[in-house]
């Protein structure tokens, strides 16, 4: 790849757009899904904890094949595995654009993931080396402008396209997207040097791997299945902790394991990838709830829910930017503690929210949280990374990505489960003080649509109680969301406080 730095600045250009078209399409699909997943709901028939696969799975496939990134782009070079990665990319997002069942969209959607995780660290890796390191500094901020445009298009863009056409065009749009990052990618990018002897740690990374799935479907399905009520979820359950622990014991024994137990003798590094494992699982966790409350509970159209969403990644652009020049200069942990303090207070602004909410307050409150995420990702990449040598900071930085994607991953299915189960709990108990003697029944103006007497008015009445136990279950979610913010801010007591800027090589991870 070092012949790269001597092509002219025309190649340079046409590869740094290429990187940054890639870039944007993987992240555009974090988030441009969300807005319509209801009308995939109706489309292959599944309920509204069945639908979050579609994320799940994603977020999944994406965390088990990040880290072994490093080596394939090793073994058979970077621009091999990038070309695979933005074609295999490309594919899926088609074939889950074709998808009519459940089943099939969930499958392509791992596809997707697993081809998807390699674009954003070789996205890096191509930028590093094309660039002389005076101008590297400048490479990597047009491509973290880049990838936070994702969040910000996605909900506009998810919206005006299944309210123009259908939700199918969400995926279909990633076809001539990806043919141009594939062909430009072909034209311009050298071939970069292959280590054949390069080795990995397959027994570790597979038994991490099975770890990781069988967890995910356990938790996907626990709410269908009656958790352990049933078998499925014991095995799920049995085969996730027989992996886990085949995983501890041979890493700790291994000559070269997977993942090396002395990264986390550094306590930034175990303090930082705790804490992106819970801002992961709150932050996405968020974006899962927030598109099927309003278009659900508020009948907001899908692009209007579009609009009022997308906000919300302006503000962490904005912040991000602003924190990227305080990093270095302000106590790291005062940064972390704002960004903490922000995103609680916009949970704990969300537990007041009912279906007469006004535009203007879930679009201040959702700045307000994306101002806090942008104080968060850059600082905590930051701090977590900068304390570790030179030599392991790639694979802290696989880790550290590893981590915040099993968190986003288990938070959208345990705040969708507890959604599921809070929903049915908080029906039965309203449903307790309905009946036919209450004396608003008496009302005419009240009997004359839900009455109890009659199936017409029974319907109608279940409907409202339906709705009103929803609210009360989003109420809890964000409640426990607010709590796991909370929670984490003891460990900023851990950090040390990380160099001073220009003291050592800052390595920033954001996806």
């Amino acid at each position: 790849m070092t012949g790269a730095r001597t092509g002219n600045g025309v190649n340079r250009a046409a590869i740094t757009v290429c990187v940054m078209i890639a870039s944007l399409m993987q992240a555009l699909d974090t988030t441009i899904a969300n807005v319509a997943l209801p009308y995939m709901q109706g489309t292959v028939s599944a309920s509204q904890d069945q639908i979050a696969w579609v994320l799940t799975s994603y977020i999944a496939a994406a965390a088990i094949m990040t880290p072994p990134t490093g080596f394939l782009a090793a073994r058979f070079g970077v621009k091999r595995i990038f070309l695979v990665s933005v074609a295999g990319f490309t594919v899926a997002s088609m074939l889950c654009g074709m998808a009519d069942s459940l089943v099939q969209i969930v499958l392509f959607r791992v596809l997707q993931g697993m081809f998807g995780a390699a674009l954003v660290p070789l996205s890096q890796s191509v930028l590093l080396n094309i660039y002389p390191k005076e101008r590297q500094g400048m490479a990597m901020s047009l491509w973290g402008v880049a990838v936070m445009a994702g969040p910000v298009l996605g909900p506009v863009l998810g919206g005006w396209l299944t309210y123009n056409y259908t939700w199918r065009y969400v995926f279909y749009i990633n076809l001539p997207v990806g043919v141009l990052a594939f062909l430009g990618m072909m034209a311009f990018l050298p071939d970069s040097t292959r280590k054949p002897g390069e080795k990995l740690d397959w027994f570790g990374f597979g038994a991490l791997s099975v770890a990781i799935g069988a967890m995910q479907i356990l938790l996907d399905r626990g709410e269908e299945r009656d958790w352990f009520g049933s078998g499925e979820i014991w095995i799920e359950a049995i085969i996730a902790a027989a992996a886990f622990y085949l995983f501890l014991v041979h890493t700790f024994t291994a000559d070269h394991p997977f993942v090396k137990p002395s990264l986390f003798r550094d306590r930034n590094f175990t303090a930082g990838t705790l804490m992106i494992s819970i801002i992961g699982l709150t932050y996405y966790a968020s974006l899962a709830l927030q598109p099927p409350y309003l278009q659900n509970l508020m009948n907001y159209p899908v692009v209007t829910a579009g609009l009022v969403l997308g906000p919300r990644g302006i503000g962490t652009m904005a912040a991000m930017m602003i924190v990227g020049r305080l990093v270095g200069r302000i106590d790291t942990r005062l940064l972390l503690a704002v960004g903490l303090g922000l995103t609680a207070w916009s949970f704990y602004a969300m537990t007041g929210w009912t279906p007469d909410v006004s535009q203007s307050t879930i679009v201040g409150v959702g700045v307000i949280q994306g101002i806090g995420l942008g104080f968060l990702f850059v600082p905590l990449s930051t701090v977590a990374l900068s304390t570790l040598a030179p030599e392991q900071r790639t694979e802290g930085a696989g880790l550290f990505s590893l981590s915040r994607n099993i968190g986003s991953s288990v938070g959208i299915s345990v705040v969708n489960a507890l959604l599921t189960r809070n929903t049915q709990v908080n029906h039965a108990e309203i449903v307790q003080h309905v009946t036919a003697v209450n004396r608003i029944f008496s009302e005419p103006n009240i009997a004359q649509f839900w009455n109890p007497l009659t199936a017409a008015g029974r319907a109608a009445l279940d409907a409202v109680i339906t709705q009103q136990a929803q609210i009360i279950a989003y109420i809890d979610d964000y409640k426990l969301l607010m709590i796991a913010t909370l929670v984490v801010i003891p460990l900023l007591t851990v950090f040390k406080s990380a160099p001073a800027r220009g003291g050592g090589d800052h390595t920033l991870v954001v996806e």
